[in-house]
């Protein structure tokens, strides 16, 4: 997402290197959405990834949708709009396939019954293989998986966002779905490179408003709560958002980070998580000492846990 918008100026030459990266050190999960840029970053990584798709796990999303002058329309889950999404994605990212499809926010105004039929069908017709939501409430998923199997749930999940642990995760694994863990750095606070909202690009989503923990009112409490993830990853000798990755991944197996980054620089930092070790006592450590953040994630958070 923060190579085409919402994090400042992106860099396409930089962003495809970093692809082609990810892929050379292992990383083949690649998670856009149509409404990234919009329609954009789609675009991007189609071109990344010409002549290596069957290297590439490619999952993409729908439901936010948007103008291509930027301006924002609405959710939308109409059966007819995901099927034209579809192919309109498909296009975009020139394939014949996406990998893992999914309903980027629930819309109220349409029965999840249609729109998971409606996503049914795409895999029915070869262009879809596996099926997701995003930000749904569990008896959305129940009401979903009642249709069509949901094969990945993605939500907020870090450090500083563990309110899924409560009923979503439990019910996901009661079903055997896969849990994609989005913004698993706290959208960049974990990592301690944000000292002040001075340090934000200009741009930045993150310095309008958008997201209430980086707020003046907010920001001081929530660095010193990144103080005390920084202590841990001294004693580790990893960075502060290794030690938040590394965190995340200790949640299970079927849980699957997915950091962003716009740089080389920053993914290979980010993979380096998976070979810190945290023991029970680590663990313990930062669910004691790291409380939940001030402020909620989203300035709106109407359209999250539907």
């Amino acid at each position: 997402m923060g190579m085409s918008e919402f994090y400042g100026t992106g860099d396409e030459a930089e962003s495809i290197a970093t692809i082609h990266r990810a892929l050379e050190l292992g990383c083949n999960f690649l998670d856009t959405a149509d409404m990234y840029g919009p329609f954009t970053n789609e675009r991007l990584i189609g071109t990344a990834i010409t002549g290596r798709r069957d290297d590439v796990v490619l999952a993409t999303k729908f439901g936010n949708e948007r103008r291509e002058d930027g301006s924002y329309v609405g959710l939308n889950g109409r059966p007819e709009y995901v099927l034209a999404a579809c192919d309109a994605s498909l296009a975009r990212l020139g394939v014949d396939h996406i990998d893992l499809y999914y309903q980027h926010r629930v819309d109220p105004g349409v029965p999840i019954e249609d729109t998971v039929g409606a996503m049914a069908s795409l895999v029915q017709a070869g262009k879809v293989r596996h099926l997701g939501l995003s930000e749904a409430a569990p008896a959305t998923i129940r009401r979903a998986t009642a249709v069509h199997p949901i094969d990945a749930l993605q939500t907020e999940y870090s450090l500083f966002s563990r309110d899924v642990e409560a009923e979503i995760l439990p019910t996901v694994r009661e079903l055997g779905i896969g849990f994609v863990a989005y913004s698993p750095l706290g959208r960049g606070f974990l990592t301690g490179s944000v000292k002040s909202a001075a340090d934000l690009p200009e741009g930045d989503s993150r310095a309008t408003g958008r997201f209430p923990r980086f707020a003046a009112e907010n920001f001081d409490r929530n660095a010193t709560l990144v103080s005390i993830v920084e202590q841990l990853a001294i004693t580790k000798g990893c960075t502060p958002g290794q030690l938040a990755l590394a965190w995340v991944l200790s949640r299970g197996h079927d849980v699957v980070p997915i950091p962003g980054t716009k740089r080389r620089t920053y993914l290979e930092e980010n993979l380096g998580a998976a070979d810190v070790e945290l023991t029970a006592e680590d663990i313990a450590w930062l669910d004691q000492n790291v409380p939940q953040p001030a402020g909620d994630r989203y300035a709106d958070m109407g359209p999250v846990n539907r």
